[in-house]
């Protein structure tokens, strides 16, 4: 059932990002009088489809992507008659916005969903919109050994700044195993502060050890629990215990420390104060009182307009993001591991529509989204790559010629080979078992598992 529910959840996603992305094409070619010969989902061998006009419409064999052919579209011969709906017929500007509707439209699907999940509501943890001030430190973390201490406030991280938790988390863990360089404010100086980070998960994020001030709440209270005893309830935000103040990454360490011991727990119960005796009970060596916990969250919900404002300011600071995460990755300040192929990508999809409805749309908004930027990077064979050539000829004001044009092709078809064969060996890399440290190790253990077959044989 995992199986087929992935294989569902890619189909789904792609099949969504993909139909969007070529329509873009499609309508605009359409638009301007250009022939739309075949509109595919997927590549390769046809499997299902029909005529309609034109355009042959088919589902292809291999669902990782998609694409409209248009007439004359790669034909460069100047000699060729052409046809008045021949895209090669058309001018510059007219080819342009045919290449780049696909983007576009991929970006205003992000843009449109994210504005539909800010209208529905969508509950978030609500440290990661406050400013970045340290609550905790990891022991024997980076963090610790940098010199941190509870109370800073990060100002900035490699000379960028940072405004919230949410940026201080994507940055950090963007940076794994790197030298980076924390401003930060303490007691109203500026200091600047030296960080090496580490590594964690087998994506490879950077971790530093330092945590927000988060507070914990209630999600669930178990039936006969001490908890249930003491009068806690789900949504109850855990202030101190004993008054002492408690957060998400001690609250825990603290009651399994009071086996058969009263503690007095305040909690802010819907804006009121409410402190509350509990005796943990004890189980094996600690003591436990019967709740689940997680950060304290609020729910963000905006009416129309505030909704589409708030979906271009995230949509923004996302596409921001990527482009420089992209920077990072190519001066090797971000991980390889990081990037996420078709299997990456088809295991998150599942773990969203899990999740239900709304983290689904979430997850499609932020593929669409990358879609969308990165096809409009100037590589061959991608919609920027075709882009780049016609903003060549529109400086030099003459068409690049058959062979330029071919070389260039061929380029890009290697380059897209070799990107798609890497980021899908990186997906495999990442699910072999713990201790097969490179693709050398896997062969050798798969060498050693034949030569062990062939040797009972």
């Amino acid at each position: 059932m995992t199986i087929l529910g992935t294989i569902v959840a890619f189909i789904i996603v792609f099949g969504v990002l993909v139909f969007i992305h070529e329509f873009g094409h499609f309508f605009t070619a359409k638009l301007v009088g250009v022939r739309v010969e075949v509109f595919s989902l997927g590549f390769g061998r046809r499997l299902v489809g029909f005529k309609k006009g034109e355009t042959e419409y088919q589902i292809s064999l291999i669902p990782l992507g998609g694409y409209v052919k248009l007439l004359g579209e790669g034909m460069f011969d100047k000699n060729r008659e052409l046809a008045p709906d021949d895209f090669m017929a058309k001018n510059r500007f007219q080819r342009f916005l045919i290449l780049v509707m696909g983007s576009v439209m991929n970006i205003v699907l992000a843009i449109v969903l994210v504005a539909i999940i800010n209208m529905a509501g969508v509950t978030v943890p609500e440290y990661l919109d406050q400013p970045p001030v340290i609550g905790y430190i990891d022991p024997g973390s980076p963090a610790e050994k940098a010199g941190l201490m509870i109370d800073d406030e990060i100002l900035k991280i490699n000379g960028r700044p940072v405004k919230t938790w949410n940026e201080v988390e994507i940055t950090i863990g963007s940076k794994p195993d790197r030298e980076i360089t924390l401003e930060i404010r303490r007691a109203g100086q500026i200091l600047d502060v030296p960080l090496k980070t580490d590594k964690i998960t087998k994506y490879e994020m950077g971790y530093a050890g330092f945590r927000a001030k988060i507070l914990a709440q209630i999600m669930m209270v178990s039936p006969g629990s001490p908890a249930e005893k003491a009068g806690l309830k789900p949504g109850d935000v855990i202030l101190a215990i004993d008054g002492q103040p408690v957060f998400l990454y001690n609250f825990v360490e603290k009651i399994e420390k009071s086996p058969d011991i009263p503690v007095n727990i305040t909690v802010d119960r819907q804006g009121q104060k409410l402190d509350l005796t509990v005796v943990p009970r004890k189980e094996g060596n600690v003591g436990k009182i019967g709740i689940m916990q997680g950060a304290k969250s609020v729910t963000q919900k905006y009416s129309f307009f505030p909704a589409i404002a708030r979906s271009f300011e995230e949509n923004a600071k996302n596409t921001f993001l990527v482009i420089n995460f992209l920077k990072d990755l190519f001066t090797g300040e971000a991980s390889a591991k990081q990037l996420g192929g078709p299997l990456e990508i088809a295991n998150f999809s599942y773990a969203a529509m899990k999740m239900g409805l709304l983290a689904m749309l979430s997850w499609i908004a932020i593929i669409s989204l990358q879609l969308g930027i990165l096809n409009l990077l100037p590589i061959p064979v991608f919609d920027g790559g075709q882009i780049f050539v016609l903003m060549i000829e529109a400086i030099i004001r003459r068409d690049l010629s058959p062979k330029m044009r071919e070389i260039w092709l061929q380029i890009g078809f290697l380059l897209v080979i070799f990107i798609m064969g890497f980021v899908i060996l990186n997906d495999l890399m990442k699910t072999m078992p713990a201790g097969w440290k490179s693709l050398g190790d896997f062969f050798k253990k798969l060498a050693s598992s034949l030569s062990g077959v062939f040797n009972k044989g």
